[in-house]
């Protein structure tokens, strides 16, 4: 149960520094206006207080053309949110998404009362609330000068920005407030819209955004828009206005007037707006204008008294203001003690713990930003496996690659495939492996024009290698190839004991056909030729060995069991068409038909029964299909459809059984200082890499955290049922380090081991009392 702490404001440091800077703001300048007030005439006052006036009008001004600017900005960015396009905003899927996506940016202006996404010629209507039909829309929005017909017109027609003038607006419960209406078309500025946004603006939201600005204004308050119509208006006098007389307010000049209304001298203000014509005009009869200045030297000390009082009450509510979330960020920060991090961590958070908050949540941010830094390699081998697998038609969050500083900026890829050409499993072996995993993460060999990236697969004597590559003018692509193969393998070569032999596929243009060219790869590796002294195979060589009673080549067989193997049913689709279109040949007599359909049947079986694969006879082809080469194909594509779906249901449910194996183990071997990342993956034949993404998704914490977790909660129970020596205690449960050990057991509980155990004790001790 989390409870809410409430803040001390004056015991804390930070807050009385943000009230003492409002106050030394407000003092300075109301101490040199009051000795201008005082010592100057009053001509000289009325024409300080008119200047006031129009500065405070024009700062108005510049608030509310920020805050249009601001509405203009949302919409160009929510013209280009993929979240709101059109296509996912009509799927029922990521719909709740659009909408959320609509409520983020309506929470980013604070004077959009509503705001409403319109794709042109579409019967709905998407806001922050949810999705509704026009016809609903029109009932449930009810404007008094603004019927549905004009509003669909104008949400499909509408060009350019527009700002409807104040209107009532009924909202189904019989309530009706003052509203302005903003129509943004999207893509702004385009001369072909395909879409509108409408922000719902509270009249009262200008208007009083105006009053404070004044400082408590007693007149009128009027917007006009750059055709003279009345955009919002607040009468603090009860009095409206003539249409002549609004005329002559229209026409004035920025700056302070003298104008005679109804017979009455009144001092208006008026300030124009740059940025879209928009007049803003302030009236009020000169006689309360100016009446403060008739009054200035009679009440100079008790106005400055209550000015005072007033500006420490509105320094202590700004300055709470301010320091609330930064209070609530810090009391975030300390609630969540980051585990399991270095001794640099540490220090900086203990020195944190001693400053202000701003120190609590810059070290807070340190520590965070140091386990992203830890788990980014995982994260971005975890992307590389998926274009693998998938290949670059795969859904991919924007700006991902990047993130994690991959740039797949080149013309053409192809994947390689790098294993152990005999098994070993010495430590320098692994040493060797995982330096030339490091060494391949992202190197770059320019005078070839190519790029790689290293993938670290399941397999810990495997490793998957992504090359990029520009052709190069007067060189063959087959011929950059090999000079860029040969150029990885003499660096392999070059670290020692690797013993490695690689497989190549085929190369493509772009990284969307990247999980066949992995899939050829791994073909090539497998159909290596061991003992050679240079082991390089490409798919591309592979060629039907001599004698076979088939013509349908060996690569296309070995990429159709291959794909098969991975569970890719879209490689395995396009093998199966590759190898049917042989069957379609016009010399082709029915028996070499039948007979090499039987080589692609046996092919898929065999596969099958390699993988693990059974109960596949309900889809097992009639004799008479292998007559037909399209029923033949449309057989062969449903079986290999189950298989690719068994073979990934089978993996999964490997891995959690995996993960269920060594979570067991580290239950029971958590004690052990030699457990480690490295240790796990050796005695399980896994890559880090694999082990330490999937041992997260398991339990939800990484590898470090949670071997802390258990050491943590053994060294509790050790402290807390026996008498024994702490250091024996930490000793046993696997930590070394007895220093760190206590520093991170106070900054988990608040308390040292010591104090821990003897706090219980006198728990314990009192209960049997009162027992």
């Amino acid at each position: 149960m989390n409870v809410k702490v409430k803040p001390s404001y004056f015991k804390s440091r930070l807050f009385l520094k943000y009230m003492a800077s409002y106050l030394f703001v407000l003092l300075i300048p109301l101490i040199c206006l009051t000795f201008v007030l005082y010592h100057n005439t009053a001509s000289n006052l009325r024409a300080q207080i008119e200047q006031s006036h129009l500065n405070q009008l024009t700062q108005a001004e510049t608030i509310v053309d920020t805050h249009l600017q601001q509405m203009n900005d949302i919409a160009s960015r929510a013209a280009y949110d993929p979240r709101l396009s059109r296509y996912r905003v009509h799927d029922p899927y990521y719909s709740l998404e659009a909408i959320t996506a609509l409520g983020n940016y309506k929470a980013a202006s604070p004077i959009v009362d509503e705001m409403f996404l319109y794709f042109r010629g579409d019967p709905r209507i998407y806001s922050s609330a949810g999705m509704y039909d026009l016809d609903v829309f029109a009932n449930k929005y009810q404007f008094r000068n603004w019927d549905a017909q004009r509003v669909d017109r104008d949400l499909n027609e509408v060009k350019y920005t527009t700002m409807r003038p104040a209107d009532l607006v009924g909202r189904g419960t019989g309530f009706e407030q003052s509203t302005l209406v903003y129509l943004v078309p999207i893509v702004p500025n385009s001369p072909n819209p395909h879409g509108t946004l409408m922000y719902f603006v509270k009249e009262s939201s200008l208007t009083n955004l105006i009053d404070s600005i004044l400082g408590g204004y007693e007149g009128a308050s009027y917007i006009f828009d750059a055709q003279g119509q009345v955009l919002a208006v607040k009468n603090n006098q009860g009095e409206g206005l003539s249409t002549e007389s609004l005329a002559s307010l229209v026409s004035l000049s920025t700056g302070t007037h003298s104008v005679n209304i109804g017979g009455v001298p009144h001092s208006v203000v008026s300030v124009k707006s740059e940025l879209n014509g928009w007049e803003y005009v302030t009236l009020m009869p000169s006689s309360q204008f100016f009446s403060s200045v008739l009054h200035i030297r009679t009440f100079i000390a008790v106005l400055f008294s209550i000015v005072v009082l007033l500006g420490a009450l509105g320094a202590w509510m700004l300055a709470r203001r301010q320091y609330s979330p930064i209070f609530q960020l810090s009391e975030f920060a300390l609630s969540k003690p980051v585990s399991a991090m270095s001794r640099e961590t540490d220090d900086v958070h203990e020195e944190a713990e001693r400053g202000n908050e701003l120190d609590r949540i810059r070290s807070a941010l340190q520590a965070y930003s140091a386990r992203a830094d830890l788990h980014e390699p995982y994260a971005r081998n975890h992307y590389l496996l998926t274009l693998l697998r998938h290949g670059g038609d795969s859904p991919q969050a924007a700006g991902l690659p990047e993130s994690f500083g991959l740039h797949f900026d080149r013309a053409r890829y192809f994947a390689m495939l790098i294993g152990k050409d005999l098994p070993d499993s010495s430590p320098e072996d692994t040493q060797d492996w995982q330096l030339m995993l490091t060494m391949l993460a992202e190197a770059e060999y320019p005078e070839l024009g190519a790029r790689l990236h290293s993938v670290a697969l399941t397999k810990p004597d495997q490793i998957a290698v992504i090359v990029g590559f520009d052709p190069m003018e007067e060189t063959e692509e087959t011929g950059q190839i090999d000079r860029i193969v040969n150029a990885i393998y003499d660096h392999l070569e070059g670290i020692g004991r690797l013993n490695a032999a690689v497989g190549i596929g085929t190369c493509a243009e772009g990284t969307q056909r990247l999980n066949q060219s992995f899939i050829e790869a791994c073909s090539a590796f497998e159909s290596r030729i061991r003992g050679v002294e240079r082991k390089l195979t490409h798919f591309g060589d592979l060629k039907a060995e001599s004698g076979e009673a088939c013509w349908i080549p060996k690569a296309v067989l070995l990429k159709l069991s291959q794909s098969l193997k991975q569970g890719s049913a879209d490689v395995a689709e396009r093998s199966i068409r590759e190898a049917v279109d042989m069957l379609r040949a016009p010399a082709l007599s029915a028996l070499y038909m039948r007979c090499m359909g039987f080589d692609i049947l046996n092919t898929i079986l065999k596969t099958a029964s390699e993988a693990g694969v059974d109960h596949l006879q309900n889809g097992m082809p009639s004799l008479e299909t292998f007559s037909s080469p399209d029923e033949l194909e449309q057989v062969f594509l449903r079986l290999a459809h189950r298989i690719c779906e068994q073979v990934e249901q089978k993996e999964e449910t490997e891995a959690h059984t995996l993960m269920d194996t060594i979570v067991a183990y580290i239950n029971e071997h958590y004690a052990d200082h030699s457990l480690s990342l490295e240790t796990i993956s050796q005695n399980y034949s896994i890559s880090m890499s694999y082990f330490s993404r999937s041992f997260k998704e398991k339990v939800g914490v990484n590898f470090v955290q949670y071997i802390w977790q258990k050491r943590m909660a053994a060294a509790i129970v050790e402290l807390t049922t026996t008498d024994e020596p702490l250091k024996e205690i930490i000793q046993r449960i696997g930590y070394q380090d007895t220093p760190n050990f206590i520093r991170k057991f106070k900054k988990e509980t608040g308390h040292t081991p010591g104090q821990y155990r003897k706090l219980f004790s006198e728990d314990a001790a009192s209960m049997k009392e009162r027992a």
